[in-house]
Order: C-alpha cells, then structure tokens, then sequence
C-alpha cells in the first residue's frame, strides 16, 4: 500500500486506498481512512468526499463502505463544520457538510439495515442541526431528506420521533422553504454563493439554468419536509402537533408543481391525515381544505385518487359527513362513472357505495343534507338503476332510444349553431335522459358539448361539472382532449390557475398524440391558444410566485418587466373558441357517432356541414367536427 501512496501528492489518499487489490488490505485501508479523514486538515478533502457521495449515489444498497464506518466519517465531518468554521472556509471544504449528509441519506433511503446503523452511528443530531438552518437551505435540503428516509422504517422513527424539535422544524421549513430559497438565493442573482451554484449546476450552467434548478430544489425542500412530516402523520399521537388549523390551510397550496410532478406533496400528507379519525375532524373544519380536495378529486393528474379518497373518508365519518356533505357529494357524484384508476378498481362503485349509505344515514335538524346534494345523489342512484333495466331491454328498444337521443342532439346542435345556446344546453340535456348508459362514447360527446354551453353562459361550475364527467366516462379515464380544454377554460375563469394549467398541458400532451387529420396534417400538433394558456398559468402559479408578492418584489420568474401581482392581459391568448373556425376546430362541438350504426348518420352528415357553413358565415364560436 506504501507503493500506491508514493506517486500521490496527497497523504492517504482515498483513491489510492480504493486500488489496492488485495482484499483484505483495501478493507483495512478503508476501515483507517475512514477514521482519520475527519482529523485531517489536508487541502482537496472535497474530492474523496465527491467520489462517496457518487459511490452512495450509484451502488446505495452497498454494504461495504456501511460496514467500515462511512456514517461515523460522515457525522464527524458535519459536526467538524458546524464547529470549525475556518476549516470550513479554507479550500473548498464549504461542500463538505452538503455531500455528508447526502451520503447518509443515499445509504438509507432503500434499507433498514442501513438506516439502523446510521442511528447507532449518531446520524440524527447532526442532521438535526443542518435542518435548525445552521449553516444554507442547500444543507437543510439533503438534512431533511435523510431524516425523511430514516423515519420511513418502523425500527428507526422512534429515534427520530425521540427528538421532537424535529416534527416542528419541518412543519416550518415546509411552509417556508420557498420563501428561504427565493431571498437566500433566487432573488438577487449577485448575491448567489458559489458553492451554491455549482451544487445546482454541477458547474455546466449560467443564471439562467440556476435559477430553474433553484425552483426544482425549492420544490424538493418543501416536498421531503412533507414527506418527514407524512411519516409523523402515521402515528395518531402527532396528530394533534399537524393538525394546526393554520398549517392545514397551506397545504393544498404545497403541490410541487409542474417541477416535482412525482412527489404527491401537500395532498399526500393530507390523505394520511384524513386515513385516521382524530385527523378527519381538523381537516372537516377547514373549508379552504375542502374546496381543494374537491378541485383535485376532480383533477386527471396522479393526485386525483388521493383526494377521492379523503373525500370517501370524511363522508363516511359520521362525525364529519354533515360537515363536508354540501362540498364532497356533488364532487363524488360527478366521478361516479369512473371505472379504474392506477390501482383503484371499480372506484366508482366504492362512490356510489358511499353516497348511498350517506344518504340513508343522515337524520334531521343540524346532520341533515341539504336537499339539493340529496336530489343529486338520487338521480346518480336513478341512473345506475336504469343501467340495470338496460340489461334487460331488447336490441331493438336500445336502438329506438339511441335513435331518438340522437336526433335531440342534431337539434341541440342546430340550436347552438344558430345562437341559441340556452336551448342548445338543455337539448343535450335531454338527449342524455334518452341515451342508453352503455353509449359511453355518445355520452362523452353529450356531457362535453353540454360543458361547452355552459362555458359560453359564464357559468364554470357548470362546465367543470359536465366536463369531468365526460372524462370519467371516456376510455381511456382522462384522456378526451376537448373536455381538458373545456374545463381548463372554465378553471381559468374562475381564477384557479393550478388547475387550469394541469389541465391545459394535458390536453396538449393529447394533441401531439392525436390521430385527428386535422391535426395530424400540421407539423406543430399544439395549438397555439393552448401554449398561450399555458404560459398565463405558468406565471400565475409560478412556485416562487407567493414569496415574490409578500416581499414585495417586482421581478417575477425571471422576467424582465413582469411586475409580481400585474394583471395578464387576457387578449394574449385565445380560447378554442375564438379561435379559427375550421381550422383546428378544437373548440368545436363534438360529433362522434362511431358507435351508431344508422340511418341518422347521413342526417348528421349533413348536420355537420350545415353548421360549418353557419359558423363560417357568422363568425360563431364554435365548430361541429368529429373526435
């Protein structure tokens, strides 16, 4: 081993140590290196230090360096910068207590094993103070990150439960990790430390690439505070710390964003919450909590089951149910025709199920539900009778209605093509208590054109309704393009800008998937009204965007001349409804009668051209075309 540290400038040198090729010595070099590198004052600790920390990142379920002590090097030298802050300042030492405690937590984010000898190792009061804000938020980020990791095992939470301080912190930095990142780093570009930036670039990137890596750590800092707070949450006897009415109002605000659409942040924490009884009564008493669960039930993102199933949860809860019954009921009845979603079977029966038993459970006076969402849950049950009558109906019957329903259509198309979109609206209304249950695809086309009037009526609740449930009755869930747009416009209208974004992208992400001819035939399959919906939402749900307001900066998102606050002018964007007729045509009325084998397609046809020429000639709104 003498011979390989001979052409070294550097004493014991880590990467000299690693060639050793006899076995046994390597692993006593390595056992010795980590026990001394601590005490050291060498210059270049940093790269040994680099090297782990992509070791750990590379092989995290390697025992090897576990064995010979790498947890005890990695707190010594934590507690060396805290302590010892000329050392820290001399060289490029500054990046030692980051790496450290992304070492620990890359070797216990998969096993408990790990995650045990770690605590043994006296990880937790040294990732206790990176996470008090002792030195930056870049250390407070991989602090809470391991700390986040070793509360996942059932072996190592009491050590971390132990220390209480640690459930309040991270309550705190959740709801302010933005805010310490934007002044700390985002605001004032020329105030940015340099470790800083080449921790977030790894030296590949000018301001511009900072400062969207900013928002991406930002995002990552708020999002694994929620996940070390979501492992307190299991155990019922934090509840009561979480359960701040105040701490509860934020967070549906903490979703990640588009920048961490993987992690299911605020709402994730809130479906533990709401999975116990002694969270439901908190949760129930925060109106705030209820409207956004309701808008994210009715989302098409990876949330959206979450959220259903906090709004289950709360209605079954007789304690809770008359609290949140006017909210949830008409929320849950518009996904009743849901079928599966991710790993959730039959989720709109479990719906209906709920509903149901909701109704037959409530009494009179103060847990008594309002008669409208009883009228609404009665038609939902209606309807499923009535798929049961289907069954039984004969061919020709079936037929006979599907003919009928379709000539309402035509009449509600003509109604809307001439102006009259109140009557049009409750022609579609109509042609959807004469089609059978079974016509998904006709019911689709009905529930979005209905969504449609509603839009042009301004009424967005309406639209939203309609919409969402044209998406669940849809196959695959999600995924009919015009009813996102729809009910992105009716979500812009009222101001939700989240929401309409999610919206929007997904209906962009279906255009640049679409078959449609009319699409396919163009080399850019986005339309540029949606990308101009996008980037009016983008800004008003930019993730810096709350910070940027209260700290009254005028600088927002990097633009030069966006005040923070200024209204968007709407006029730099298009609805597809103002948009050229006839030539993309996704605003227009849905029209797909594959599933309708007669006589009436030839009248449709004709339908169609009749209300193309009406809407060119007008300059109307909205086109006829086929999905």
């Amino acid at each position: 081993m003498d011979n390989a540290f001979s052409d070294c400038p550097y004493p014991r040198c880590f990467f000299c140590v690693m060639k050793e090729v006899n076995p046994s010595k390597r692993r006593a070099s390595i056992l010795k290196f980590f026990r001394e590198f601590p005490s050291q004052d060498d210059d270049g600790q940093v790269l040994p230090i680099s090297g782990l920390w992509n070791t750990a990142m590379a092989h995290p379920n390697d025992p090897e360096f576990i064995e010979l002590g790498i947890f005890e090097c990695m707190v010594a030298l934590i507690w060396k910068g805290l302590k010892n802050r000329r050392w820290l300042s001399h060289d490029q030492n500054i990046y030692i207590p980051y790496y450290a405690a992304h070492i620990i937590g890359s070797y216990t984010m998969n096993m408990e094993e790990f995650a045990e000898m770690a605590v043994n190792a006296g990880v937790i009061p040294a990732l206790v103070e990176l996470l008090r804000g002792r030195l930056t938020w870049v250390e407070q980020r991989v602090a809470v990150r391991a700390l986040g990791h070793l509360a996942t095992y059932a072996g190592t939470l009491p050590a971390v439960a132990s220390l209480g301080e640690i459930l309040v912190l991270s309550m705190q930095l959740a709801t302010s990790s933005l805010e310490i990142v934007y002044t700390n780093f985002y605001q004032y570009v020329d105030r940015r430390l340099s470790y800083h930036c080449d921790l977030l670039t790894r030296g590949m990137g000018g301001v511009e690439m900072e400062s969207r890596k900013a928002e991406e750590w930002a995002s990552q800092l708020q999002c694994w505070s929620l996940q070390l707070i979501n492992c307190f949450a299991f155990k019922p006897e934090f509840l009561p710390s979480i359960c701040n009415p105040d701490f509860l109002e934020k967070l549906p605000e903490m979703w990640g964003g588009i920048v961490n659409e993987n992690s299911p942040a605020g709402i994730g924490l809130l479906r533990t919450i709401c999975s116990h009884k002694i969270g439901r009564g908190p949760v129930a008493s925060c109106p705030g909590i209820l409207d956004a669960l309701c808008n994210i039930a009715r989302s098409s993102d990876d949330w959206q089951y979450m959220a259903i199933d906090c709004l289950l949860w709360l209605l079954q809860d007789p304690s809770t149910c008359h609290k949140v019954t006017d909210k949830a009921v008409p929320a849950l009845v518009d996904l009743a025709d849901i079928s599966t979603l991710g790993d959730h079977k039959k989720l709109g029966d479990s719906i209906v199920n709920v509903l149901q038993e909701c109704i037959q459970s409530q009494g009179t006076g103060r847990n008594s539900i309002s008669i409208r969402a009883k009228e609404e849950v009665e038609e939902l049950l209606t309807s499923r009778q009535r798929f049961k009558w289907e069954k039984n109906m004969l061919k020709e019957d079936l037929h006979i209605k599907q003919a009928a329903a379709l000539v309402v259509k035509l009449e509600g198309n003509s109604l809307f093509s001439s102006g009259d979109i109140s009557g049009a609206a409750s022609k579609y209304s109509e042609a959807l208590s004469l089609c059978p249950m079974r016509s998904k695809k006709e019911r689709v086309v009905l529930y979005s054109n209905r969504a449609q009037c509603h839009l042009l009526l301004q009424k967005p609740w309406g639209a939203i309704s309609d919409a969402t449930r044209a998406l669940c009755i849809h196959h695959p869930v999600n995924r009919h393009a015009k009813s996102l747009w729809r009910r992105a416009q009716a979500y812009d209208m009222l101001g939700l800008a989240k929401e309409s974004l999610l919206d929007a992208i997904l209906f962009i992400n279906e255009c640049s998937l679409s078959t449609d001819p009319d699409l396919s035939s163009k080399q850019n399959k986005v339309p540029d009204y949606a990308e101009r919906l996008v980037k009016k939402q983008m800004r008003a749900a930019w993730l810096f965007k709350e910070a940027a307001t209260k700290l009254g900066d005028v600088h927002c998102e990097g633009d030069a001349g966006d005040k923070c606050g200024q209204d968007i002018d709407d006029s730099e964007w298009e609805t597809a409804s103002e948009s050229d007729v006839g030539n993309d045509g996704r605003g227009g009325l849905d029209d797909d009668d594959s599933e309708w084998k007669n006589d009436f397609e030839r009248k449709d046809k004709q339908s169609k051209a009749s209300t193309k020429d009406m809407n060119h000639r007008n300059n109307a709104q909205l086109t006829e075309d086929s999905d």
